[in-house]
């Protein structure tokens, strides 16, 4: 047999807090009216980035990149992609500018993939501009 919890109410209220007109007081940086004229922020280019870097799979190429260049192969077999996914998701990020497309010196028919490292950083610092 269950016992069903007793809830009591008081009819006496007290409050949870002690008001403070003196230092204690928190100090508001509120305006006086409104501001209805404020221009609205440029986001395009970090709202851009995100979405870009929502996708796993991307985040991924772009972090394994970090360590140097890599062919399609390696990076399917790294994540367990097929080879066609992360072509696809190299386009995308090539589409970008954080990644580039480089043809093998020795071997033509083979091309490796790098970060872009200044696009990169612009997109940091969009990010980071966004989220200061």
């Amino acid at each position: 047999m269950t016992t069903q919890p007793v809830i009591t109410t008081s009819t006496t209220s007290t409050p949870d807090f002690t008001p403070c007109d003196g230092p204690c007081a928190p100090q508001s940086q509120l305006p006086p009216e409104p501001r209805l004229n404020l221009p609205a922020p440029e986001v395009g280019d970090a709202v851009a980035a995100a979405a870009l870097l929502a996708d796993g799979t991307r985040a991924s190429i772009l972090r394994m990149l970090a360590d140097g260049p890599l062919c399609v192969c390696e990076m399917a077999a790294a994540l367990g992609e097929r080879q066609n996914n992360v072509s696809n998701h190299l386009a995308r990020l090539r589409e970008a500018g954080l990644v580039r497309a480089v043809r093998h010196s020795g071997d033509a028919r083979w091309m490796f993939y790098e970060r872009d490292q200044e696009r990169c950083a612009a997109t940091v610092a969009a990010l980071a501009e966004l989220l200061r």
